[in-house]
């Protein structure tokens, strides 16, 4: 299996802060988010090689971070040849690059990079590796509509198949939304590119590809209860690292 981490946003809601550091390699509690990933997918032992995509303006901060690392030999790097948020790929397109580039043909780990949660991971990968006729997607409530509006909202039946998957929706129908956390296995990898290809499809955030799949293929969502951290501004950054830091983790 293979993990790929989608590493080439910008953040623009945390500059300052983002303006010379990409989000995912921002500290919480003393530790970047990457860092917290790769410990969290420390558990799954059949992970051989890990793929992180990140824009050109802060691949050299990438580069470094691997350098960093004792695993550095797992990691590769792919950059998407961006330079602002502007000119940015998107994160299917970004997907659709690094699985091309890396020429993956395995069963696929999808986690955005800038994901911090508690969720155990093997529990995820024992539900999908039981599902696998289809690909599967972390879910988590938010608890309330208000707050449901900023992702992808999903609503499943009582054997967990994904029945209606909305990106950021006026008018959310449930309050339990994807967690950026996707399963792909080997089958359903090659899919990706005949969504890229295919007229009107969106390349921005991959809900909208989640979506599209649920309707031509099988979506399986698995709904944690356990902590998981929306990131999106300066406030959520500084209350997160904060926690962190108390936690000692």
């Amino acid at each position: 299996m293979k993990l790929l981490v989608l590493a080439a946003g910008y953040a623009v809601r945390l500059q300052p802060l983002t303006l010379d550091t990409p989000k995912p390699l921002l500290p919480i509690g003393g530790k970047s988010m990457m860092d917290r990933i790769l410990a969290k997918t420390s558990s799954l032992k059949d992970i051989d090689a890990i793929h992180v995509v990140s824009n050109h303006r802060f691949f050299q901060k990438f580069v470094e971070w691997k350098s960093s690392r004792k695993d550095a030999s797992r990691i590769s790097l792919v950059d998407d040849g961006t330079m602002t948020n502007d000119t940015r790929l998107g994160a299917i397109r970004d997907m659709e690059l690094a699985i091309r580039e890396a020429s993956i043909d395995d069963d696929l780990l999808v986690i955005a990079g800038d994901n911090l949660f508690d969720l155990d991971l093997t529990l995820f990968m024992k539900f999908a590796k039981n599902h696998n006729d289809g690909v599967c997607v972390a879910l988590h409530d938010v608890g309330s509509i208000e707050a449901a509006k900023k992702f992808g909202v999903v609503r499943i039946d009582g054997k967990g198949l994904v029945t209606d998957f909305e990106e950021k929706p006026k008018d959310p129908k449930s309050t339990l939304i994807s967690t950026g956390i996707y399963f792909f296995p080997r089958a359903k990898v090659a899919g990706l590119n005949e969504y890229v290809n295919s007229e009107g499809a969106k390349l921005d955030a991959p809900g909208y590809y989640i979506r599209w799949l649920s309707t031509n293929d099988k979506v399986y969502g698995f709904p944690f209860s356990e902590k998981w951290y929306d990131i999106g501004d300066l406030e959520s950054y500084r209350r997160a690292d904060a926690e962190y830091t108390k936690k000692g983790e």
